[in-house]
């Protein structure tokens, strides 16, 4: 910076200096301009205190004017947001928005709880039964379970799920929901419950609906989801028997099983739709029929979550809305009970829900297993003793064939000599000939040695009708017997602190029993078969069989590792019985005595031979060309 700059600078500063000291105001002026700003804000407070004491004077002589004021207001926002709504819905506004109000039916058997916003059961309580841990048995509950109709309005799609409706209670076992305009356009929701039944009614009524709501296809869309929820002990065997059923309309019942996800698409007209649990189902059953339906299972892997899977069933229902309806359908909501769901509609077949088995298998548990069963449950209370009862009656109609299974094996077992003799006179390469050779000495002998196969796979049916039978049973459920807290899950005498694959985390002393019987078994039939020596490998996947079903029926029903252990015990005893009475001695000296007997040949068994030799003198040529 040059000296021009620098004297500036210091001139401008002396001048600015200079012209504040000048007009500096003097000590009297500083204290008159500070009385005029007191003034001026005592003038202030002074107008403020008084518009207060007029506010609040108003305040305590006009309240009603006030009140009038706010009224005023709310009424014009209202209008507002009735005209917004009015633009958005049209005429289906004043059924968008409310405030739900809850309504129950109810009878000996069932509470109903249901709800103003979409005119929709929204729980179902059944009264007769808890869960596993005493708590009240609901169905289902809350929002997250859905139940509605889909339509159009001015190109809106609505849903009655979300709609609140005008309900009025007819009588203790009637309710009823409408929704409807002015010009006398009405869609009802009917539900009514009858006393002492697990069968509720719906009826979905329209009156002049062609204007107010708009359907395609001449059908209405059904939407009803449910949350499946957890109630038995055995989690494992609650998924396993758990699904979603359904009714093809004059045809066969089919399902998707609740223990992994999957979806069918039913182009056909169906009956009805259940939702299953291993002893409680809600179904929705049509009047007429659904004319199609899709429907889907997602389960829940979380295995300490309160849900099992996730069910839903979307179905097409004719409707014209031209003209007025009335739409029936029926709701069951109660437990999966073979004579409780038989005593409905033969033709509706509610009894499918429980899986007794297919064919020869249903047939044994729905004619003889569940009508003794049931017989002997109007006399017994304990249910041990009522499946011991039952089993005994079992191994008594089966004893012919034990016996003659046991005689078909106490006979091979004599012959083993022979055989063996045979097979040390005829080598292994010669494997037709000393096939014939054992043959022809079963037949001389008038052994079957198809005799001890037959009778045991006579009796399959009806172990296999068992094993369906006992995990299904609801009456078994929550009934104890010795340890077993409930029959119809697994028994545990220790809780282990970690999970065993295959096993679990608990040991049932009823299995344990089970395949101690079961080896004990083994066992004696290895001693009997003559040609367990001769099969050594064959020997152990014998024994290989009570060890898998150690692991297999850990975590099944008690009740049904019970009945096998007691049925193997009384085979054991019977075979035991059956030996003492048995001299092999005199029984060898029969079987003598019939081979010296002159052997008739059947038309059959000739034709048999004719084809060996056929056999043989082909090879023979084969042979003959080589050389």
């Amino acid at each position: 910076m040059d000296r021009n700059s620098i004297t500036g600078l210091i001139l401008i500063s002396l001048v600015l200096i200079g012209f504040y000291f000048i007009n500096k105001p003097s000590a009297e002026q500083v204290e008159a301009m500070q009385h005029q700003r007191d003034s001026l804000e005592r003038v202030e407070l002074l107008r403020q205190q008084e518009l207060d004491a007029a506010l609040k004077q108003q305040a305590e002589a006009s309240p009603v004017a006030l009140e009038a004021e706010a009224e005023a207001t709310t009424v014009s926002d209202s209008i507002q947001l009735n005209n917004q709504l009015q633009a958005r819905f049209g005429q289906m506004a004043p059924f968008v928005e409310g405030e739900a109000t809850y309504y129950t039916l109810e009878n000996e058997k069932v509470r109903m709880v249901l709800s103003s916003k979409g005119a929709r059961i929204y729980s179902v309580e059944l009264k007769e039964y808890k869960t596993h841990d005493g708590q009240p048995l609901i169905l289902f509950d809350g929002e997250a379970n859905k139940f509605g109709f889909t339509f159009t309005h001015n190109t809106r799609i609505f849903n009655t799920n979300d709609l609140f409706f005008e309900a009025r209670q007819e009588n203790e076992e009637q309710i009823v929901f409408e929704l409807g305009t002015e010009q006398g356009e009405q869609l009802r929701f009917k539900y009514t419950l009858p006393a002492d039944e697990y069968m509720a009614r719906f009826e979905l009524q329209t009156e002049r609906l062609n204007n107010l709501m708009a359907t395609p296809r001449g059908s209405i869309d059904l939407t009803w989801y449910m949350e499946m929820p957890a109630f038995e002990k055995g989690r494992s065997s609650e998924k396993r028997y758990s699904g979603l059923y359904y009714k093809y309309h004059l045809d066969e019942v089919d399902w998707l099983k609740g223990a992994g996800d999957g979806s069918e698409d039913l182009r056909t007209k169906v009956k009805w739709i259940g939702f299953k649990g291993q002893f409680f189902s809600s179904v929705f059953i049509a009047d007429e029929a659904f004319a199609s339906a899709n429907v889907e299972v997602k389960a829940e892997e979380n295995e300490q979550s309160n849900f099992l899977a996730y069910n839903k069933a979307e179905t097409v229902i004719p409707v014209d809305l031209s003209t007025d309806e009335n739409i029936g359908f029926s709701f069951y909501f109660g437990p999966n009970h073979f004579f409780t769901l038989n005593n409905y509609d033969k033709e509706l077949e509610l009894n499918q829900l429980i899986p007794l088995g297919w064919g020869i298998f249903g047939w044994v548990n729905r004619i003889a297993v569940i009508p003794v069963f049931n017989f002997l449950e109007g006399f017994i209370g304990s249910y041990g003793i009522i499946i011991l009862i039952l089993t005994i009656l079992i191994k008594l109609v089966l004893f012919p064939l034990t016996y003659k299974s046991y005689m078909s094996t106490a006979k091979m077992k004599v012959l083993k000599p022979q055989i063996d003799e045979i097979n040390e006179r005829i080598p292994k390469e010669k494997a037709m000939e000393r096939q014939q050779a054992t043959m022809a000495l079963y037949k001389k002998a008038g052994v079957n040695p198809m005799g001890g196969c037959l009778p045991m796979l006579l009796q399959m049916p009806i172990l296999i009708a068992m094993f369906n039978f006992f995990p299904v049973s609801i009456e078994l459920r929550q009934e104890s017997f010795l340890w077993a807290t409930d029959l119809s899950a697994y028994d545990s005498i220790f809780d282990l602190p970690f999970n065993i694959p295959f096993y679990g985390a608990h040991v049932s002393l009823f299995t344990l029993l089970m395949a101690a019987t079961n080896m004990l078994y083994t066992k004696m039939n290895s001693e009997m078969t003559a040609s367990a020596n001769q099969m050594p490998g064959m020997k152990g996947m014998m024994y290989m069989m009570p060890v898998m079903f150690l692991f297999f029926f850990n975590n099944y029903a008690s009740g049904l590792s019970y009945y096998y252990f007691v049925s193997t015990l009384i085979t054991v005893g019977q075979t035991l019985l059956i030996r003492r009475f048995v001299d092999e001695k005199k029984l060898l000296k029969k079987i003598q005595a019939n081979q010296k007997k002159p052997v008739k040949k059947s038309k059959f068994a000739q034709r048999l031979e004719e084809m060996t030799k056929q056999q043989q003198q082909l090879q023979k040529g084969g042979k003959n060309k080589k050389r």
